[in-house]
């Protein structure tokens, strides 16, 4: 891995299952693009689901979640020879580290990110754990464990990369400079709306297409998808703008000439629903055959992905352990410790001569 003079990205998600068409758009197709520019750090971050699951039925589910999330990244593109692909609880520094930041930041100051209230609702939790509202601390020791520079994510996410700035000034002005304050890289996209039109896709609200759907899936899926509920037949003027089926148009189908001609008809009421949505899936499957492939080879390899997690892990210790203890000797806990330890050393000597 050719890194120099590179500056860094630290990105990531929770292994909840198989990603979908929203990962994709959002994060997942600029991540394959980064790749060739910055040096990537992708954190699989299994310990951020226990904040809203800490079941142990969910903890069994993990693994196998983990897995199929890692496939899905090796499908779409990303290369473990140029991105370290690591998992966030075989890291213990970034507990360590998380618990020093928590001494930098208030109570009230956690309470005004929006977004944490917003995942306590979205997780029906009736009371706020802990856990959940340091959510955006132990991201902060994500990204600064590596010093990422830059940190892609959705506008729903950027007042917690503002709180990662904060906490490394905060630290860098108490201690010494330390830590690069890190950039928010905002994707172009946004948010893929469902197949119901009502919400941002969703494994939980069922209203998702999965990269790894079959063909016979992703037809089905396109079928029940909503569209335009005052068109009641296909000679009915409909509306374009905010309808999902011309939404995924504009973002998979290539053929622009196509997609402009179905728009034109469908203002005027000259063409069927069925029609639009036969291209559609015509469309999404052209666009997923590829990946689909690719998640077949890499299934095929037996141990690769766990190979790829491990030796991204791996990576990413060896990082960690630089960044803390750069932490610790800033804060001057390390002369603590290494004062106690010689003193314990002499006096075992001194024991050992007299005896």
């Amino acid at each position: 891995m050719d890194t120099i003079g590179k500056k860094r990205i630290l990105t990531g998600d929770r292994p909840t299952g198989r990603l979908h068409l929203g990962h994709y758009v959002g994060s997942i197709s600029n991540r394959v693009r980064l790749q060739d520019v910055y040096e990537c750090f992708f954190i699989i971050a299994d310990l951020h689901t226990l904040t809203t699951k800490p079941e142990k039925e969910h903890i069994e589910e993990l693994a196998d979640n983990i897995r199929q999330m890692v496939l899905d990244y090796l499908a779409c593109g990303i290369d473990p020879e140029k991105s370290v692909i690591y998992l966030q609880s075989a890291v213990p520094e970034v507990t360590e580290l998380n618990l020093f930041f928590c001494d930098l930041v208030t109570v009230p100051r956690l309470q005004r990110i929006p977004s944490i209230k917003e995942m306590a609702k979205n997780a029906n939790l009736s009371e706020l754990p802990f856990g959940l509202l340091g959510y955006p601390v132990l991201q902060a020791a994500d990204i600064l464990l590596p010093r990422a520079h830059l940190v892609p994510v959705g506008k729903d996410n950027e007042s917690h990369v503002e709180l990662t700035r904060e906490i490394a000034k905060r630290f860098n002005f108490m201690y010494g400079e330390t830590f690069p304050l890190p950039d928010v890289m905002v994707s172009d996209f946004g948010s893929l709306v469902g197949t119901d039109g009502q919400a941002k896709m969703s494994k939980s609200l069922g209203n998702a297409i999965f990269l790894s759907d079959d063909t016979k899936t992703v037809q089905k899926k396109v079928n029940g998808m909503f569209t335009d509920p005052n068109r009641t037949s296909a000679d009915v003027p409909g509306r374009v703008e905010g309808n999902p089926v011309f939404i995924y148009h504009d973002a998979f189908n290539p053929d622009k000439a196509e997609v402009e001609d179905l728009k034109e008809r469908y203002r005027t009421g000259k063409v069927g629903d069925v029609e639009v949505k036969q291209k559609l899936a015509k469309s999404l499957n052209d666009f997923l055959d590829p990946i689909r492939e690719r998640r077949a080879v890499y299934e095929d390899r037996s141990g690769f992905v766990d190979e790829v997690i491990y030796d991204g892990t791996i990576r990413m210790r060896e990082e960690a352990r630089a960044t803390l203890n750069a932490a610790k000797k800033a804060m001057g806990l390390s002369s603590v410790w290494n004062r106690i330890s010689r003193k314990a050393e002499d006096a075992r000597k001194k024991r050992e001569k007299n005896s």
